[in-house]
Formats: C-alpha cells, structure tokens, sequence
C-alpha cells in the first residue's frame, strides 16, 4: 500500500529564529570574519592534500602519500571544529566550493603528476599558509573570544608539526 508523505509548509532551507535555549555568546562580525577566513582555509587544505596524495610520484612515495593523509585528518577535523564553532556562536559557516574557491588565501596546487620533491614544496607552503591565516587573526580572535583562541592553538601546533614532518624529507642538516 502506498503511502504519501505530507511535507509541511513552509519547508526547505529558511532562516529560523534562536531557539529560546540559545542565549548565549553571538559571534560579532570581526569575529564570523575570521572564522570563516580559517574555515576555508582549511577546506581547501584538506582538499589540496588530497590532490597532492593522488598525484605524488619518486622517492619517499610511500612515507609522504600517508603522511598527507595525516595533514587531511587534520584539515577535516579543523574545518568541523571551526564551522561547529561558527554555529555555536550563531554565525553561518560557509563552505560551498565557490566559496571556498574564491576566499581561501592557499597557492593553487599543480595538476597532474607531481614529483615528491616538488610537492612537499608545495604542500609545507600551503600548511605554513593555512597557519599564518590563524596566526594573522589570533589576537583580533583572542579579544573577542580566548575559547576560539585556544581552539586556534591545538590546530596550529598540529599544523607546525606537519610542515616539520614534510619538509624534512628534503632537508639536509646544517
């Protein structure tokens, strides 16, 4: 027997008001600013790391393709804790791929085949990139809201750490 579903009106995605149990911190718009600065940033991270660990080719294959799965952990975490954040604080975050397309401050990455030596170029470029977005907005973020703040210190750490990881695979010591 077949059943049809009534769909209430209004439906669809519409603005609702603040539930009545939300009555706290509302994200200024400095501050929604540069959330949303930080989110697509590391959307495209995420993205970009990716790109690099499907198209690697030469030495150390192997330890950077898993190690860049690592730096997308990470991005994908950072982007979920970032745009939760952003709700919490009643702000939308926005992570449409035109969006991100168009505000995230990360260097195009190459297409194709990419040596190794080349792409860990590329990817401690674009995580050192991802940070300095974080670092530009920390003390503007940190007037307005230490918790966010302090969010911004677990994912750069993490971050810092990652570059190290990379780019040793090219240095030498001095």
């Amino acid at each position: 027997m077949a059943q049809s579903v009534n769909v209430p009106q209004p439906h669809g995605s519409e603005k609702t008001q603040r539930e009545n149990a939300e009555h706290g911190f509302v994200a200024s718009a400095a501050l929604t600013k540069n959330l949303q600065g930080v989110l697509v940033d590391f959307i495209a991270l995420s993205l970009t790391a990716k790109q690099a660990h499907w198209n690697i080719v030469g030495p150390n294959f192997r330890d950077l393709h898993l190690n860049l799965d690592e730096v997308v952990s990470i991005a994908r975490a950072g982007s979920d804790t970032m745009a939760e954040r952003m709700r919490a604080l009643h702000a939308s975050p926005d992570g449409r791929p035109a969006v991100v397309a168009e505000q995230t401050r990360l260097p195009e990455f190459p297409e194709g085949e990419i040596t190794t030596h080349d792409a860990i170029d590329h990817m401690v470029k674009t995580v050192e990139t991802t940070v300095a977005t974080m670092r530009n907005c920390h003390d503007e973020v940190d007037s307005a809201d230490p918790t966010t703040a302090d969010l911004f210190h677990e994912y750069i750490g993490q971050l810092e750490q990652q570059a190290w990881f990379i780019s040793a695979e090219t240095r030498t010591p001095q």
